[in-house]
């Protein structure tokens, strides 16, 4: 939570006017009653959004309740390597229980075990700035030889790296995006899909001369000319038959892009995608939805996570219920 708190921070910069005047209207959804116009949408949920809150009471009661909002599928944040469990609960029992409320799990999010571990990431153990650089490479993507191995007696499609190291330098990016390719060999062995879900900060520029890179802002946007966008770097390095790309439509506008472009640009490279607002879906007006989802439709994919942050709030299943009422609501969502 502290890197992704830093990262919206850092985007508020780039898009501080538009979020004062939404988050106004993204305060905490009240209690709906969920509404299924079309109990046959085929939607997921990002199960980060819930936090604590999916553990708390009876878990097996609230898949029920996720499923009869209306979702088909969840995607999994909480695996820990260590006890192959997602969030404390045994893996094998916690697909069988939201198997059983009629779940579909096709999707895990999953850190390399051995990259944020005091030597490679954006913060050491003792609290200094780490980086990632090309002596990381072997011993990070062989720490998912046992994610792999979990995932795969599961039946998981996609494993998917939620986060980025810290980079320095356009080396350190390229080195980075070979470490994917190497990950992705791994699970491709074990026929999984292996993918990588993006911030706003893949959006930034390693600008020449300059150490680290510089996000966009409106008052100072960035072109080629100043140097390589990172997510650029990363998709134009890595092998399409061993890593796709989960766009973040959230992180993406705060990025300073337009989601339809990328959708667009890299049909063949983005296969998966959370579907994010301010808060609640459709409450700010921000995110053209319908035309990211017919782009996202037309490019042949189909695995749609509804995600949330703040997940403390205390409100998320709420906050979840009310966004799944907006989409269900929307004749463009299939």
């Amino acid at each position: 939570m502290d890197r992704r708190n830093f990262l919206k921070g850092a985007s508020m910069l780039s898009l501080g006017a538009l979020a004062a005047c939404n988050n106004e209207k993204a305060a905490p959804a009240p209690a709906v009653n969920v509404e299924v116009n079309n109990p046959d949408k085929y939607f997921g949920l990002q199960i980060y959004t819930l936090g604590n809150e999916l553990y708390a009471g009876n878990l097996a009661d609230n898949f029920k309740k996720l499923h009869d909002m209306g979702f088909k599928y969840i995607e999994l944040a909480g695996y820990d390597v260590n006890t192959n469990t997602v969030g404390g609960v045994d893996f094998t029992e916690f697909k069988k229980q939201a198997n059983d409320a009629g779940l579909e799990i096709p999707s895990s999010h999953v850190n390399a075990p051995g990259l944020f571990s005091g030597v490679a990431g954006r913060e050491s153990r003792d609290g200094s700035d780490g980086q990632f650089n090309r002596s990381m490479i072997n011993k990070v993507a062989d720490s998912f030889k046992k994610v792999a191995e979990d995932h795969a007696k599961q039946g998981i499609q996609y494993v998917v790296h939620p986060m980025m190291a810290y980079l320095n330098t356009e080396d350190d990016v390229k080195a980075f995006a070979e470490m994917l390719n190497k990950s992705g060999e791994i699970f491709k062995a074990a026929g999984i899909q292996f993918g990588y879900h993006h911030h706003n900060m893949e959006f930034a520029r390693m600008v020449k001369g300059v150490k680290g890179f510089r996000l966009p802002t409106v008052l100072t946007p960035l072109t080629a000319a100043d140097g390589p966008m990172i997510m650029d770097l990363l998709m134009d390095n890595t092998d399409p038959a061993n890593v796709c790309y989960e766009m973040d439509t959230y992180w993406t506008v705060m990025g300073q892009q337009d989601p339809v472009v990328w959708l667009k640009n890299r049909a063949n490279r983005i296969k998966l995608m959370h579907v994010k607002d301010f808060v609640v879906l459709g409450d700010s007006g921000a995110m053209n939805f319908k035309n990211i989802f017919e782009q996202f439709y037309a490019n042949g994919n189909k695995y749609l996570f509804c995600e949330i942050e703040d997940i403390d709030s205390g409100k998320q299943m709420q906050r979840v219920e009310a966004s799944m009422k907006f989409i269900n609501a929307q004749p463009w969502v299939k």
